[in-house]
């Protein structure tokens, strides 16, 4: 999401490209002042309380914060010896985290040989996200990953025609769908469940989280598995989505204004999972 995940601009799988003279390197690595305030919580613990985080944004993986050494609880971070090599950052120490009678093995780590031109890491400390307990900015815990600046979510009204058929069965047909515009996301369409046959969705056990737009549930229709999902309770951010459903178009035939849509790249989602210890009602009360 963002910058560096799915298609954002310095991932892999980027479908734009920056217009410069020379190739830009394979792997692009941004960092920055987040500029709020970001405490972790371990075994019921404040370890770690900073103004000064950078965040690391780093191809293919979720924004990282990095805290000064001097605003981490020196005490609760174990050295274990561990020492592994980051392909663009140098060598990497590992600790366990320790609070209480509570120890987690690897759940922080610091770059301990940064070349010069990465020092804004320099004397900091990142916690493994799902290893700790919680993260917050200032009393609101936040959830998935640490939030992504440059992560943008737009929905549209439409007055196309969005139909869902699986074969000669019409699931849905809708003269007003919303669509949904995320950063690093090929275009969702969702569809009023008024326009939906339910008879057909088959609910499935399992949801996934998105940190943006709260659990996800998804359906089986005929033999497609997972075919359509909504968020029954969407955060109030993306409300305009609650309860609508979606629908795979490499699982059932979609088809905007006629025409047949495809599973673009990028499409495709990988499910993110529950952080440690957060119960559902937590979720949908973010």
């Amino acid at each position: 999401m963002g910058l560096s995940w799915q298609q954002g601009p310095l991932s892999a799988g980027a479908i734009g490209r920056f217009l410069t003279p020379q190739p830009l390197p394979e792997r692009l690595l941004f960092a920055e002042r987040l500029r709020r305030r970001m405490r972790v919580k371990f075994n019921d613990t404040w370890i770690a309380d900073s103004e000064d985080v950078v965040l690391l944004h780093e191809p293919g993986r979720y924004p990282v914060a990095y805290f000064p050494r001097e605003d981490v609880d020196a005490q609760v971070l174990v050295a274990n010896g561990k020492v592994t090599h980051h392909r663009d950052l140098g060598d990497t120490s590992w600790y366990a985290v320790r609070a209480g009678d509570r120890t987690t093995e690897r759940a922080a780590w610091e770059f301990t040989a940064l070349p010069g031109h990465a020092t804004e890491l320099q004397d900091r400390i990142a916690f493994a996200w799902r290893a700790m307990d919680a993260f917050y900015e200032e009393d609101e815990r936040i959830l998935g990953h640490a939030a992504d600046p440059y992560h943008r979510i737009d929905i549209r009204n439409t007055s196309r025609t969005l139909e869902v058929r699986l074969g000669d069965t019409v699931v849905a047909r809708s003269e007003r769908p919303v669509v949904l515009f995320e950063s690093g996301f090929a275009p969702r369409w969702y569809v009023p469940r008024a326009d939906v046959d339910e008879s057909r969705l088959r609910p499935v056990e399992g949801q996934t989280f998105c940190p943006y737009k709260g659990l996800c549930d998804y359906y089986d229709i005929g033999d497609a598995r997972r075919a359509a999902w909504s968020y029954r309770n969407a955060y109030r951010e993306v409300d305009r989505i609650d309860d609508l459903v979606s629908f795979e178009p490499d699982q059932v035939e979609v088809r905007l204004d006629g025409v047949r849509l495809q599973l673009e790249p990028g499409q495709k989602v990988v499910p993110h999972g529950i952080d440690r210890g957060l119960e559902a009602d937590e979720v949908e009360a973010h």
